[in-house]
């Protein structure tokens, strides 16, 4: 739920008080394995940029464990606090007693937005301003529905092709919005009128089957790598399959406090994965992949029949023989996504795939362990705080002068080329495996 209450510049706030839940004994229960020894802080991006406890991993939980036990309210600076976190997990990657941090801060959205809606019921409101109906609209009708999407794409390459969004961004007549400003990131990108087919054929000698899982965002501004992913695969034997009624990973709602419309699409993506005859779902996306890696551990009933797994991961064991890729005398920054770090555990893959192109020079983004800001649509919700953390990361490609920086998140990709575009940086941001596909040969 995005806080409009508070302003980190003014301090301006509405201590008005929400209704409180009653407390959630599981969110209590592992808020009491938290001992409060503070290793986390120092590694938990707000608190860096505020040096406030209660920005802090381990000050949220206590404020957490406070409002579920109603010692103090639920009021517009607690969701404040519960706002500002990015969800990048990186304390949990650091927790001695492995609190599952993404859990309790997913829960406490969860509380506060039950509350906002019971409000707003009593009130006889929408609980929503204008714009936050506006995007509840868009949320239903396309994100929910992300195969839409593929009749939006058209209307989306015509667009940019037009420079319409260009001229109206050097005419002012559009706000300068993090979003809007994608254009250069999506000029950059292939999208063409591509309706997906439910199975690609492997190439060469056969290897067997997997799914590959779209996701909402990537199969409308990214679909280069998609088609990257199925070229690969392909190549390496793997026929792919790409179910229609698949969905979207539901993160978006899920860190956002709505957990029932993430259970729902959950039991869409079981549903439309189920009886497929493959050895793995593949996702391109980290954040995806995270969330539905999650469902499973935290939700048997929906987990799918077969593993899933980050595209690099399965690749990194994949037999390359008679594969071999064009040389490319070039320098790439290579960016690790914080649910592909500290989620999938699956970043050191990223150097040893890259590493077969010979010429190529890798190099590890300097603060790899620290978020870009993009955090799903946190940049577009806390771009004071997003801005911030970007400009360390647009720091540390300047130090790195890179050709390309490969990443493997489409939203850590569109946040950092906005600002490289801001800096006037001609550096191409991409996905590990359309770097790998550019480059792929047959023996």
């Amino acid at each position: 739920m995005k806080s409009s209450t508070f302003h980190p510049t003014t301090g301006t706030k509405n201590q008005q008080e929400i209704t409180l839940m009653d407390p959630s004994a599981e969110l209590l229960a592992e808020a009491n394995r938290c001992v409060a020894c503070g290793l986390c802080l120092p590694h938990c991006p707000t608190y860096r940029l505020t040096l406030s406890e209660a920005d802090s991993p381990r000050g949220r939980i206590a404020l957490m464990s406070g409002v579920a036990n109603a010692r103090i309210p639920m009021n517009a600076r607690y969701v404040q606090h519960m706002d500002r976190c990015l969800t990048c997990r990186a304390c949990e990657r650091v927790c001695p007693n492995n609190v599952a941090y993404g859990r309790l801060i997913d829960q406490a959205r969860t509380m506060i937005q039950a509350n906002v809606q019971a409000r707003a019921a009593n009130d006889g409101g929408e609980g929503r301003s204008r714009q936050g109906r506006l995007r509840h609209f868009l949320e239903r009708v396309l994100i929910a529905h992300p195969a839409r999407f593929d009749m939006l794409r058209p209307f989306v390459r015509l667009v940019i092709k037009s420079r319409l969004l260009a001229m109206l961004l050097r005419l002012n007549i559009l706000k300068k919005h993090a979003l809007i400003q994608s254009q250069w990131f999506l000029t950059r990108r292939h999208l063409p009128g591509h309706f997906w087919r439910t199975s690609y054929p492997a190439k060469g000698r056969p290897r067997g089957a997997v799914a590959l899982f779209l996701g909402c965002v990537t199969r409308v501004i990214d679909m280069e790598t998609l088609l990257s992913a199925l070229t690969v695969l392909n190549r390496l034997g793997y026929t792919v399959h790409v179910p229609r009624a698949q969905t979207c990973c539901g993160a978006l709602y899920q860190h956002a406090g709505l957990a029932d419309e993430a259970a729902a699409l959950a039991r869409r993506n079981h549903q439309a994965f189920a009886g497929l005859d493959i050895q793995a779902i593949l996702s391109t996306a980290s954040g995806c992949g995270a969330q539905l890696v999650d469902v499973a551990a935290q939700s048997p009933a929906h987990a799918t029949a077969v593993p899933v797994m980050d595209i690099h991961q399965f690749l990194a064991g994949q037999d390359w023989s008679g594969i071999h890729f064009a040389p490319l005398q070039r320098k790439v920054a290579v960016h690790e996504a914080c649910t592909l770090r500290n989620v999938l555990r699956a970043s050191n893959h990223l150097y040893p795939l890259l590493a077969r192109v010979p010429g190529l020079e890798i190099q590890a983004l300097a603060g790899n362990d620290q978020c870009c800001g993009a955090a799903g649509t946190y940049y577009l919700d806390q771009p004071e705080f997003a801005n911030a953390l970007l400009d360390d990361k647009l720091q540390a490609i300047e130090q790195a002068n890179p050709d390309y920086l490969v990443t493997a998140n489409v939203g850590c990709a569109l946040h950092m080329a906005n600002g490289l575009l801001k800096e006037g940086k001609n550096i191409e941001v991409l996905h590990p495996v359309t770097l790998l596909a550019r480059q792929m040969r047959i023996l």
